[in-house]
């Protein structure tokens, strides 16, 4: 069905909704508190009237400024939550019957009532696009609220259902994608910034050049997160190699090797929410299907969390036992390092790279996870740590975030469900043997 005519569709609905319970004399002022309107839309029944009440809450919500979506998520925290006394009902009925019914009727008497209310709220036309904002400045709430953090595991929780895998469309963007989307593409690209419209063009034009998003129904034209595929013969160390404007063209069918060098979670309201896991595969699987010769699946990725874990490790004794000369080294401002002339920049590659192995293979939180995100979202899909590529990104973010470095993870479509207990049940970190060379030559 064309989502144009949905769209249209559910706000003709809406609209004789409004007119069913005369909205016309309050719809667009002030004067019926939002509070109110849920109650309200909690209370009905009637579709055509719910959805009028449900877009009366939305576009009364949109009207409140920083201090009023403040007062609202509050609202929903403390008023919103299980109705107290059929939860007391209904634990009371539990212990003098623990039968499966009385189960049932627990596990609905403790949900809140704010999970229904984001429900109904979702049937206004366009509801679940203002309802992704609503969650985005409910992360800017928490962060001087982190009580109202009850508020976002519901909101998480109904994400989940209403964006699983069943419901994403897979689609390619090419230079044929209509200019709304590839503007979205160029705002939205979080790892290697576009510069402008013939940047993008370098990497959706060629043959060897591919990028596929994911689309929700309900968000027409916005992508939730896309992948950028340079298809190569071999596995790149740098972004440059990937990214430098002139460069001979590899006819696709001689490529064996995809390489995925940028993927941007593009709906900052859908944090948390999982797409890359199916993406990457998805993609890997459309690229094995249309190039039969692909063998190799790898990333060239960011290592964002390893300067700042380097300059903790440089500042204090610790856990991994440095010389002075060595501590000195580490400490210098990556921005000098270009400048170093090639025997001290050797050294201090090679220290880099040691040092990178013991941030990914031994590092971990004060919970025991592995630092770096980047690291915990490929292994976590089941990945291989493959290779680390000291001067991988000498851009002012790459030297500020990894002092440069890059590595590559490798999906070996055979081993992905291996390698992906090792780390969910072992947080084993799976690293190809280069790696792990490195890593002895550091240990003390």
């Amino acid at each position: 069905m064309d989502m144009a005519f949905l769209g249209e569709l559910l706000t003709s609905v809406a609209d004789r909704g409004r007119a069913l319970i005369g909205f016309e004399r309050f719809l667009g002022s002030r004067a019926r508190p939002i509070d109110r309107l849920c109650e309200d839309l909690l209370s009905g029944r009637g579709e055509a009237s719910g959805m009028a009440l449900a877009q009366a809450v939305l576009e009364a919500w949109e009207r409140l400024d920083k201090p009023g979506r403040l007062a609202f998520f509050n609202l929903l925290n403390e008023r919103f939550g299980p109705d107290q006394a059929v939860l007391d009902a209904a634990i009371e009925a539990y212990r003098e019957n623990p039968s499966p019914a009385a189960i049932s009727a627990l596990h609905l008497a403790a949900e809140p009532r704010r999970q229904e209310l984001l429900r109904r709220l979702n049937l206004a036309p366009d509801g679940t696009h203002v309802l992704v904002r609503m969650r985005e400045a409910l992360f800017e709430a928490m962060e001087t609220e982190p009580e109202l953090k009850a508020v976002d595991t519901d909101f998480r929780h109904l994400f989940g259902s209403w964006f699983n895998r069943g419901f994403l469309v897979l689609r390619r963007i090419d230079w044929r994608t209509p200019a709304n989307v590839l503007e979205k593409i160029i705002r939205y690209e979080a790892v290697h910034e576009i510069q402008g419209w013939d940047d993008l063009r370098r990497r959706l034009e060629p043959a060897d050049r591919r990028c596929f998003a994911f689309f929700h129904p309900q968000l027409v034209d916005d992508p939730l997160i896309f992948v950028e595929v340079a298809l190569t013969t071999d596995i790149p160390r740098a972004i440059g190699e990937v990214l430098v404007p002139e460069r001979s063209v590899l006819p696709a069918q001689e490529a064996t090797t995809a390489v995925f060098y940028s993927i941007s979670n593009c709906q900052e309201g859908l944090r948390g929410i999982s797409f890359g896991n199916f993406l990457i595969k998805q993609v890997a699987e459309d690229l094995k299907r249309e190039l039969p010769g692909l063998d190799t699946f790898v990333t060239l990725s960011p290592v964002p969390g390893f300067a700042r874990w380097l300059s903790d490790v440089t500042a204090e004794e610790g856990e991994v036992t440095l010389t002075n000369e060595e501590r000195s080294e580490l400490a210098r401002p990556a921005g000098e390092t270009i400048s170093l002339d090639d025997a001290t920049k050797a050294r201090r590659d090679k220290l880099l790279g040691q040092m990178t192995a013991e941030y990914m293979l031994r590092a971990r939180t004060a919970s025991g996870r592995v630092i770096d995100p980047v690291a915990r979202f490929h292994l976590g899909n089941g990945a291989r740590l493959e290779r680390i590529n000291v001067g991988g990104n000498l851009s002012a973010r790459g030297l500020r975030e990894s002092h440069g470095v890059m590595v590559n993870y490798r999906y070996d479509l055979d081993d992905i469900e291996t390698n992906h207990e090792a780390f969910a049940t072992r947080n084993t970190v799976v690293a190809s043997s280069g790696v792990r060379k490195l890593l002895r030559s550091v240990a003390n």
